[in-house]
């Protein structure tokens, strides 16, 4: 495995990372900017990233995209709209994932996990290596998602920590902050190691062997975001518990991706604890 990104690879991370801090929301006011989420909206169908696997696109490249989306708190859905199109693709049909149904019924980890289907009945139609391997998908897609919004919790903690200042100097330079902002760090590079190998093997191993890599993948990076958005609350103080905060919005973007296909430690069989 060569968890290295293509020069293609790293475009579609750059053109993801760019729609969503353009178009994403910069403060919490503007998640009802009707306004913003239509030139999203439209601005997401245009690229047609929805239709990433029946495009050919690889498990990696759908990682990388909602990986940015989870970082730029992206709230108009993807996900859904995604694994509709993987499954459209395994049962040879097509599917409506641009402004029709497939996209307002997807999920839009912003705001609720509202027509969502966990097992749609179509799984049934597969053979049992195409339905792994679509579970596998769902489940990196969801771990990404945590992955993404984890380095954007952690980054909202950084800048906070650069500009506030107590008894004249800015709180990032005191130990305490400091030690929690690197330890978040740490969490943030361990999720994005088992992260790249879960999405690499959603194509690349055997479908039962894709799907217990997408396991352990879900199970640390949603331990992994949770303790980091708790962090980035915690470092912004009495703000952090305040509404205006973004904070809390990484915060509950994690806890609807992780109740998303829940896995627990019980769940893998390599004896983790």
């Amino acid at each position: 495995m060569d968890v290295r990104l293509t020069s293609e690879q790293q475009q579609l991370r750059e053109a993801a990372a760019k729609l969503a801090d353009d178009l994403g929301p910069g403060a919490v006011g503007e998640l009802s900017d009707e306004g913003r989420i239509a030139r999203l909206e439209s601005t997401v169908a245009a690229t047609e990233w929805r239709t990433l696997r029946s495009d050919g696109a690889s498990g990696v490249e759908v990682a990388i995209v909602a990986e940015e989306f989870g970082r730029g708190l992206v709230d108009v859905p993807f996900l859904g709209p995604v694994l509709a199109d993987d499954l459209a693709r395994r049962l040879d049909r097509e599917v409506d994932t641009g402004t029709g149904e497939a996209a307002t019924a997807g999920v839009d980890l912003t705001r609720s996990t509202a027509g969502v289907v966990e097992s749609p009945g179509e799984l049934g139609e597969l053979s049992s290596e195409d339905a792994l391997r679509w579970q596998a998908l769902a489940l990196t897609a969801t771990s990404a998602d945590l992955v993404g919004a984890a380095r954007g919790a952690h980054a909202l903690a950084v800048d906070y920590a650069k500009v506030r200042e107590q008894y004249g100097s800015t709180i990032g330079s005191y130990q305490a902050v400091a030690h929690l902002l690197a330890e978040g760090l740490a969490l943030i590079e361990g999720s994005i190691s088992v992260l790249r190998h879960a999405a690499w093997a959603v194509d690349e191993l055997p479908a039962a062997e894709a799907v217990r890599a997408a396991k352990i993948a879900k199970v640390y990076c949603a331990r992994a975001a949770r303790t980091v958005c708790e962090t980035s609350i915690q470092v912004h103080g009495g703000i952090g518990n305040t509404w205006e905060c973004l904070a809390h919005v990484y915060l509950r973007r994690v806890l609807v991706a992780t109740e998303l296909w829940p896995v627990k430690v019980e769940d893998i069989d390599l004896g983790l604890s």
